[in-house]
């Protein structure tokens, strides 16, 4: 398990005189979050090194259109989307992907949506999506339909459901260059599927980004017309 460290994040937004200082919530990723991280890290570097490696970049396209797909739907993907077998809990029927082998292929594939086009780092240690959605509050030129769109999220009622919420938000996210950690997204993805942990993700996901709007968010009580003492 590793203990993301956001204390530079919290030094950087304290550094900058326009923005309100914020501290930042840090999470555990566990060890599937921690071998997604890798994987997207690796494929990141290798994507915006320098010379962009041919196969990096073919592997983002390829990546892409996997999204809402089946987990093993190319083999030629491993590189990326395998498991370590003491990270696979393997399915009554082995025939059905595990909720780790979901989470992987959600996660990396939302990574190479979240990429596409982009020069600057997507895949961010310690980026919760709750504070990535607070984030993209602040820069979006219409942050109340952000809000909806996270309210979507927030309120779905099965994975796959919360898989196309995700797909939108993170084409936001991209546009307005707000990175986002992959592992503990992974994390949240598998811990989504099990029976009775939705609720439980979702109020995460709330948390993080209440805990990131700066105060000044909140609308000030108004005096012009006190609320009537009820006795």
């Amino acid at each position: 398990m590793t203990m993301v460290d956001t204390e530079p994040l919290a030094r950087v937004a304290a550094d900058q005189p326009d923005n309100p200082v914020r501290k930042r919530w840090g999470r555990s990723r566990r060890e599937l979050g921690d071998h997604v991280a890798r994987r997207v890290g690796a494929l990141q570097a290798r994507v915006l090194s320098t010379v962009p490696q041919p196969e990096a970049v073919s592997a983002l396209a390829r990546l892409r259109r996997g999204i809402g797909r089946t987990p093993g739907f190319d083999f030629t993907l491993e590189r990326y989307l395998q498991l370590p077998g003491d990270l696979l809990d393997r399915p009554d029927d082995d025939t059905e992907a595990a909720d780790a082998e979901h989470a992987i292929h959600d996660a990396v594939t939302l990574y190479a949506l979240h990429q596409q086009s982009r020069r600057e780092r997507m895949h961010v240690d310690g980026r919760g999506l709750g504070q990535a959605m607070s984030d993209l509050v602040g820069r979006s030129g219409g942050p109340e339909g952000v809000r909806r769109r996270f309210a979507a999220l927030g309120t779905a009622s099965s994975y796959q459901e919360s898989i196309y919420h995700l797909r939108s938000l993170i084409t936001m996210l991209r546009e307005h260059q707000i990175p986002l950690d992959y592992g503990l997204l992974a994390d949240d993805l598998e811990t989504l599927r099990l029976p009775g942990e939705r609720s439980k993700v979702q109020a995460v996901w709330g948390r993080e980004f209440f805990r990131s709007r700066p105060s000044t968010d909140v609308d000030a009580p108004t005096t012009d017309h006190p609320e009537e003492d009820p006795s």
